[in-house]
């Protein structure tokens, strides 16, 4: 039985949310390019520890398997928010980026140029839609 969602990338922040809290040390969903971006961001700044994408063998498609920590560490994300949802899209320019817990966090925004960090958006002068917040 497939199931579809509206939102792919909240579905995707409250596997990760939900995996925490019940102290999972890694997450499978289906695959898409933009959760592989969020991912990614989320490796670069480590949050998470490793991002693979595999084929799947029991349905078509591919899966994304985000490891949200090793079995000795504890998990890096506190808190991990969606901003722009499909019912309310958030625009910002680059001057309006927020600044997460006094920089500790990061933002994921979507520009033009694709997916980046609030810090490298803001230095590439350009704005675009918040995805989401992690800290």
């Amino acid at each position: 039985m497939s199931t579809t969602t509206t939102d792919p990338i909240a579905d995707m922040l409250t596997r990760i949310r939900n995996a925490i809290l019940v102290r999972k040390h890694e997450v499978s969903l289906p695959h898409s390019t933009i959760k592989e971006a969020v991912a990614r961001l989320l490796k670069e700044n480590n949050f998470v520890d490793n991002v693979s994408v595999s084929d799947n063998k029991d349905a078509p498609g591919k899966t994304l398997v985000v490891k949200i920590n090793s079995e000795t560490s504890s998990a890096r994300i506190s808190e991990i928010v969606r901003l722009s949802k499909p019912g309310r899209r958030y625009y910002v320019n680059s001057k309006e980026i927020p600044v997460v817990k006094r920089g500790r966090g990061i933002v994921i925004i979507s520009t033009s140029k694709g997916l980046m960090t609030g810090n490298k958006a803001k230095t590439e002068h350009i704005g675009g839609e918040l995805i989401c917040k992690v800290y």
